[in-house]
């Protein structure tokens, strides 16, 4: 519990610095470890949750270009959906070293640690109280990649992974995802050149060139001046998602560059318009039900 406690403490002191209110508390649980290193869950449970429970569940992963960033960066939607009944799961995985990390090539380590942590999840539903055939996975940017990953790219496998428990999440809900684009497209030719021959291994291996029939139901947010992901990589990977025949649902916003979603942008507005969106997308799933009840910070701003 201390260790637990400890850890929360680090996480949340870069928003106490700037004066952000931290996000709410859950639940640390090591679903791993490499080495020394213990990685968690940072597990949200609904009030009147048992272990007997089968609920529709979420595994979410931060973004941070796969060289930072934390559990915290969905601490908000987790604990949002919680409230509407789901459990919810925010991934610690490993970094790699600003460093040595080369742009353009494939992050092997943190796909490795997030098929383990959902595989980890799926062989644990029954005492997460978590329907398996109800579980779905998301995340921002670089975590969006991990979330895709899951669903549409073989490989990258820890290797003491029990490869026999699936992957195949239910559902995707990205926000502003580096899923890559198809090799060969054009706009692809101007990073070609500043990154040489990786990116096309890069591309090879992302989410955009594995799309094909049984993807499941995603939903992506994005703002429409991305300059890091730009917009129309995002078009195209719905497009090809509708030609396969699988649902893929485009939410643009108009002004908004990336990142747009987190929780101290704009004061809480995106948090609340893209969490209302997800909210009616999971509840057209059947794994929700009602109407969203996150509060608008925009209304209660303006309330006397």
């Amino acid at each position: 519990m201390f260790r637990g406690a400890l850890l929360l403490a680090v996480l949340l002191s870069p928003l106490l610095l700037h004066g952000i209110e931290p996000p709410p508390v859950g639940e640390f649980i090591t679903y791993k470890r490499v080495g020394d290193t213990e990685l968690r869950l940072h597990v949200f449970k609904p009030a009147g949750w048992r272990a007997t429970d089968r609920r529709p569940a979420i595994v979410f992963f931060h973004g941070g270009g796969w060289v930072q960033g934390t559990p915290v960066q969905m601490a908000r939607q987790s604990a949002y959906l919680a409230t509407r009944g789901m459990v919810a799961l925010s991934v610690q995985y490993r970094l790699l070293s600003k460093d040595t990390y080369q742009p353009g090539t494939v992050p092997v380590a943190c796909i490795e640690d997030a098929k383990s942590a959902f595989r980890w999840v799926r062989a644990h539903a029954a005492e997460l109280g978590i329907d398996p055939a109800r579980l779905g996975a998301g995340g921002g940017s670089a975590g969006g990649y991990l979330a895709a990953m899951l669903a549409l790219v073989p490989g990258f496998d820890d290797p003491a992974d029990d490869r026999a428990i699936p992957l195949a999440p239910a559902a995707l809900v990205l926000f502003n995802p580096a899923l890559g684009t198809r090799v060969g497209d054009p706009v692809d030719a101007g990073m070609a050149e500043r990154q040489g021959a990786r990116l096309d291994d890069f591309l090879k291996n992302s989410p955009a060139n594995h799309v094909g029939s049984g993807a499941p139901p995603t939903i992506i947010f994005h703002g429409e001046l991305d300059t890091t992901i730009p917009p129309a990589q995002i078009l195209r990977f719905q497009e090809n998602m509708r030609i396969a025949g699988n649902r893929c649902e485009v939410i643009l916003y108009a002004g908004q560059k990336h990142s747009f979603f987190n929780a101290d942008k704009a004061g809480g507005r995106y948090l609340y318009e893209t969490m209302t969106a997800a909210d009616r997308f999971l509840a057209s799933l059947g794994w929700l039900a009602g109407e969203p009840t996150m509060a608008n910070p925009v209304s209660t701003s303006a309330a006397p």
